[in-house]
Parts: C-alpha cells; structure tokens; sequence
C-alpha cells in the first residue's frame, strides 16, 4: 500500500439532528448515524471516496473500536487495528436544525500505555514495503506522549518515507523540524510554529517563508478557513479561494483536505494544483452533514469552478 494514515486517538463519530437544543428539556433527536472517525481514519475515508487507496492503522479498545473496523469495512476502506486496554472513545455532534448550528462534543479518548502506542512505532520500523507517504493526523489520547508524531518523522528520515503531519499544540511543535514533507497549519499554529503569539494578514508570507527556512516542514499548506488556502514552498506562495457554498457541517473539512491532497501528490499533480485539488474537497466535506465528508462529484465540479478562474 502507498499511503498509510496512522490515528492514535479515533473515534465513533455519532451524529444527530434536533429542532433546537435547550437546558433541562428532553430533546427529541432523528435516528442517528455512526461513522469511523479520528483524524487519520477520516484521511483514508476521504481518499477511498476520491478513488484511491490507503490503510488506516489506529489504535483500538472494546467494543467501540470492533465498531469502528466495522465500519470501514463497510465503506471499503482497509485498515489495521492495534490494541489497547481501555475502550475507543465515541463523539457527539447534534446539528439545531432552526438555526443551522452544529455542535461537536469531542471525549478525550482513552489512556494508552506505552506498549500500547510503542506497537505503532514498531510496526513502521518493521515495514519491508515502504509506503510512498505515511499522514499522521489528529490529536493523541492521553498517555502518547507529545513526541509521538517526531518519533515517527524520525523513522520516515530512516525509511525514506513522504511524511504528512496534521496536528496541534505541543505534538505540531516537537515534529516540525524532524523531517516532515508537509505540514497543515491554521493561521495560529502557523504562528506557533514561528515562536509569535498571533499573527496578522500582512505577516502571514514573512512566518511562512521562516517555518520553511528553519526546515521545519518542506512544504506548508496553511488553512484559511472560509478564505481557502496559503501554498507556501520553495517555489513561492499561491492563494486558493473556494467559492460560498452552504455549509451543513464543518466535520472532516480538514481531513478531506489532506486526503486529496496526499492522493494527487501520488499521482504526480504539480504542487498549485494539489492544493487546489485539496481546497475542493474541503470545500465539498462542508457541503455534506455530521462526518460524511466529501463527496466525489462535488469535489470535482468545485475544482473545475477553481482551475477556471486561476
């Protein structure tokens, strides 16, 4: 397999609908729907909707991570599960159907010992076929230790494998530097990543090109928000500007980005129009309810809207 999506802390995903949410009411909620989610997972949700293939290694407890390989299976997605003690952790999100909000309740997940988190680290090491990219995304449970994601870019620099790193706070900061291919910032993280508290529009260039010259990542893909997204390498910087869509649910926007990202580095697309490919996808996750993620006809025709006006 090329691709390889590694999720220390996945989830059930369980999404809901309600005509609105109140304090010490019974709301009535539509029947749910249950999707695997978690950073990487939702990477290789994203990339079998898009037509490619990857595997999905996370960590998995009890009955809600047996769910989870359950669930893949049904969306054709392969994967790998390594075990831990305590149970996978299941997330909420209730859409308020009279005011178009969404509420996300993300649990923290469940404590990892170390051998536990150590499977993952060995596994890489013993790789005899080695991946074109590996992506670790999302947030670590409690116990895998901030370094998690450094000591997998160490292996990648052994391995010679592409590493794609989508993360936050302590576990973004000591694996930038390490190796990594690409990075997805926000704008905050950007500016971690360039020792400033905050950052302003003006400046956004300037931090980039330093996170680049410090070696902390060789490619930065910086997320916009609503405003699409900054290309930042060598070659210069790109804006991608997706077009006003109506927005159902923000759930795997991020991910979904990645995902098509990753797949059209693969095919050998040319950096802008990874990006370009990547904001239309992100796009489309938008356009879809709970954690759904994007829909391929979407992520097309969004991408065409952007390549005509490039």
């Amino acid at each position: 397999m090329k691709i390889i999506t590694i999720t220390a802390n996945p989830a059930v995903d369980k999404s809901t609908r309600v005509d609105s949410v109140a304090p010490e009411k019974k709301l009535r909620c539509e029947k749910p729907v249950f999707e695997p989610g978690g950073g990487g997972i939702n990477v290789s949700r994203a990339i079998k909707k898009l037509g490619g293939e990857s595997i999905a290694w996370f960590l998995s407890g009890g009955p809600t991570g047996d769910k989870i390989g359950e669930l893949l299976t049904a969306e054709g997605v392969a994967y790998r599960k390594f075990k831990c003690q305590e149970a996978t952790r299941e997330n909420l999100i209730v859409f308020e159907t009279s005011t178009r909000q969404e509420y996300r309740f993300g649990m923290p997940g469940p404590q990892i010992s170390a051998p536990e988190w150590q499977q993952i680290l060995q596994a890489l090491e013993e790789l005899e076929e080695i991946p074109e990219f590996v992506i670790a995304s999302g947030s670590n449970p409690p116990g895998v230790p901030d370094d998690f994601y450094a000591q997998i870019a160490e292996i990648a620099t052994k391995k010679g494998f592409k590493l794609v790193v989508d993360t936050s706070g302590e576990a973004l900061m000591k694996a930038a530097g390490k190796g990594i291919y690409l990075l997805k910032p926000n704008l905050n993280e950007l500016a971690a990543l360039a020792r400033k508290e905050v950052i302003s529009a003006q400046e956004q260039e300037e931090l980039a090109t330093q996170v680049l010259q410090e070696g902390k990542s060789q490619i930065l893909v910086v997320s916009l928000g609503p405003r699409g997204a900054m290309l930042a390498s060598q070659d210069g910087f790109e804006y991608i500007v997706p077009p006003t869509v109506k927005q159902e649910s923000a759930v795997g926007a991020g991910d979904s980005m990645v995902g098509a990202m990753v797949l059209k580095l693969l095919e050998g697309w040319a950096l802008p129009e990874v990006v370009r490919y990547g904001v239309a996808a992100g796009t489309a996750a938008t356009m879809t309810p709970g954690s759904e993620l994007c829909r391929k006809s979407d992520v097309e025709s969004i991408y065409a809207w952007l390549k005509a006006r490039r």
